[in-house]
């Protein structure tokens, strides 16, 4: 993770196991460095999925990349209350200004009040099937599970804290101040 600095830009391109494109945001900006993780931010993001559609993101997000996690997390500011999108997804590679991941379907979606539920059992299920998963990722992805709930009931690393992803997006208010200022 040589060479990284705050405030540097990054697209992020999500794939499938098969290896063909799933969703493609066009901006993060890194906010945070740590040994095992990066975290970025962005706003009023283009999304473009892979049958072309594109959309903007609504709110704040910060998002945090795991070297050896097999999840990733979207912390979403949203008006209501501060909302957590857990996507099961291999460790990210950065390659090309781009971060890379592929997405495995389970998600776990934190709601303001504290619940949470785990999304998309049977789209898991169907690409486990087509694209034929082995016994060893199963176990790999439905462990991950584990370990993020565990992670958001512990609050492993704080990336559950909202005053710190709070910060993060001034953080990232700042980055985009002094890009006006330059260009």
């Amino acid at each position: 993770m040589k060479d990284l600095y705050i405030g540097q830009r990054f697209q992020i391109q999500c794939y499938k196991h098969n290896g063909k494109p799933h969703r493609c945001w066009d901006e993060a900006i890194l906010v945070d460095v740590h040994k095992d993780y990066l975290v970025f931010a962005n706003n009023k993001t283009t999304v473009i999925e892979s049958g072309g559609n594109t959309w903007k993101t609504k709110e704040p997000a910060i998002m945090y990349f795991f070297k050896n996690e097999w999840y990733n997390i979207i912390t979403q500011l949203k008006k209501e209350g501060t909302t957590y999108y857990c996507n099961i997804a291999t460790p990210f590679i950065i390659e090309e200004g781009t971060i890379k991941y592929i997405d495995y379907d389970l998600d776990l979606r934190v709601f303001p009040n504290g619940s949470y539920k785990v999304l998309d059992k049977m789209e898991y299920q169907y690409h486990k099937r087509i694209m034929n998963y082995s016994d060893d990722l199963d176990s790999v992805i439905n462990h991950a599970m584990t370990e993020l709930i565990e992670a958001y009931n512990t609050n492993k690393e704080n990336v559950f804290d909202e005053k710190r992803n709070k910060k993060y997006y001034e953080i990232y208010n700042e980055c985009l101040a002094n890009y006006k200022k330059i260009n």
